[in-house]
């Protein structure tokens, strides 16, 4: 199954967070499973992280790309098909961020791993 990651559970599952639900691990553990990890999220990782929302130990980015790397977990840009996806959503969700991951799910065919229950409203399937 193709599974994205929403960067809350990105970041929870690299960092083996409690809040992580059992299915949410088991998700990320299968390697049967193609995982992603959307270039939206990064973009939201820095931007929080610029306005001192998150805090991130020295070598962050290198982390992050490592953790991609030993878990597999594929790189997807943002392209034009899924900004104009954007474009087809209704408004439940007012997040940009999930937005544009919520629109990827659905041009891409995949599911989406979130504990934001607000993006089960979306022709998406959500996994938590």
């Amino acid at each position: 199954m193709r599974v994205l990651l929403d960067t809350h559970a990105f970041l929870w599952l690299i960092t083996d967070d409690d809040r992580l639900s059992g299915n949410a691990r088991q998700t990320f553990l299968n390697t049967e499973n193609s995982l992603f990890f959307s270039a939206a999220s990064l973009w939201e990782i820095c931007l929080k992280k610029s306005l001192g929302k998150i805090s991130l130990k020295d070598g962050w980015l290198q982390a992050i790309q490592e953790e991609m790397e030993i878990n597999t977990i594929q790189w997807l840009p943002i392209e034009m098909t899924h900004c104009a996806e954007v474009t087809e959503l209704p408004f439940h969700h007012r997040d940009p961020f999930d937005r544009m991951l919520i629109a990827q799910a659905i041009a891409e065919e995949m599911k989406l791993l979130s504990r934001d229950s607000r993006l089960a409203n979306y022709a998406i399937e959500l996994i938590w």
